[in-house]
């Protein structure tokens, strides 16, 4: 869709940037209903150890990073993005019933497998999308928006399992089982209907084929500052496992599943707040200035939770983690489509969300591993694997600070 401009206000954000918005809030409000409880299921009826959940959110977001390759190069040959991200989403919604029906940690992974093909599927070309419909001086703004509504939805989603948590299980420290049944039932309605949404509300993009990247991580003909970008997410996401820890960590300290979502909601709702001014400001002052601050915030939060001895202190940290959401993930988005020209940008993305994903593996597993270490090892056990990735982001984040900027002409308009 064309876009409009005025003198007062500069160029408008787009009918795709909206559509895509209130996909990802449609789409949150179902996972994030999930997505939160996963670990506690898993953990207080399932009784599996962390070693496992590390594994299973390893393997699932390795299945996604891989597809995220593949289907970022695709959109690029194809010159469209839409039908694959329709595609991805359809696929996550239909996987999520069978999470009613979960009666060993074997049935979660191949949900979770199934879930995470969707996103594979469906990220890269979202993400080129969005880049392709708007300003490149509204494009910090469009990603931050987006991030925006994507965490209004968990906000929401998770909302609406406390609620019905409150009323169906009273008294219990642990989750149980026909609880989460309910909020997987009630989780599917929106997740379809962000899949509706989106067939009907997005307009394609279509752009001249030319030049795509080949898909692989192979980083040949891309311009050097992007590869250098690359590596030194990959080394933060080393130390960044999955959340599903965070949420481990505040129940081992006493937190109930009630007070887990109640932390959840208050990061979510952060997180949401400031993602849109963050893109904004992502505009004006820099997307590295950003990503630095952010990955700062990140250290000291993790660093935190290595020292945590209450439950009420993980809820004040995890406000804190929202603020590290909000000032990175749109920004990091918007970085990546200022380095590559625009008929790379498919491929660009899937070689970013691939590479994050396949190093979120290692780390989620590692930091099972560190959780369950015996006490004969020094610095293994519950604050292990925080000490770690908040040692890794300190570093990440002075690294970062090597990587130039580019201008915003050169970056739409020139090849590496």
């Amino acid at each position: 869709m064309p876009i409009k401009a005025s003198a007062a206000s500069g160029p408008r954000l787009p009918r795709n940037v909206w559509v895509v918005t209130a996909t990802s809030f449609l789409t949150d409000v179902s996972s994030e209903m999930l997505a939160n409880l996963l670990p506690l299921f898993l953990a207080n009826v399932l009784g599996v150890g962390t070693a496992v959940i590390g594994l299973i959110e390893g393997v699932a977001e390795t299945t996604s990073s891989l597809l995220k390759v593949f289907s970022g190069w695709f959109s690029d040959r194809l010159g469209r993005r839409k039908g694959l991200a329709v595609l991805g989403y359809a696929l996550s919604s239909l996987s999520k019933p069978f999470l009613y029906f979960a009666a060993s940690w074997g049935w979660v992974l191949g949900v979770r497998f199934a879930d995470r093909m969707g996103k594979g599927l469906r990220t890269a070309p979202r993400d080129a999308l969005v880049a392709d419909s708007v300003d490149e001086r509204r494009r910090g703004l469009a990603f931050g928006l987006h991030r925006a509504g994507d965490t209004a939805g968990a906000f929401v989603g998770l909302s609406i399992a406390l609620a019905i948590l409150l009323v169906t299980q009273r008294g219990a420290a642990g989750l149980e089982r026909a609880v989460f049944q309910k909020i997987v039932l009630f989780s599917l309605i929106p997740g379809l209907l962000a899949v509706v949404v989106l067939a009907l509300g997005a307009r394609e993009t279509a752009r001249p084929v030319q030049s795509a990247l080949r898909p692989s991580l192979r980083l040949a003909g891309v311009d050097r500052r992007f590869q250098a970008f690359l590596a030194i997410v990959v080394l933060f996401t080393l130390g960044n496992s999955s959340d599903a820890f965070l949420i481990l960590r505040a129940q081992d300290l006493g937190l109930s599943v009630a007070g887990v979502l109640g932390m959840m909601i208050t990061f979510n709702l952060v997180y949401t707040l400031v993602a849109s001014p963050a893109g904004a400001l992502s505009d004006r002052l820099g997307r590295r200035r950003l990503l630095t601050a952010g990955w700062l915030v990140y250290a000291a939060v993790y660093l935190g939770f290595s020292r945590l001895t209450a439950g009420w202190q993980a809820w004040g940290l995890m406000a804190a983690y929202g603020i590290y959401y909000g000032l990175t993930e749109g920004a990091a988005r918007a970085f990546v489509a200022d380095l590559v020209p625009a008929e790379q940008r498919g491929a660009a993305y899937g070689v970013y969300h691939a590479a994050v994903g396949l190093a979120a593996f290692p780390a989620s597993l590692l930091a099972g591993i560190l959780w369950q270490g015996t006490g004969e090892w020094v610095g293994f056990g519950p604050g292990a694997p925080f000490l770690f990735g908040g040692a890794l982001a300190l570093l990440a984040a002075l690294l970062l600070l090597t990587v130039a900027e580019p201008t915003r002409r050169s970056a739409e308009g020139s090849r590496p």
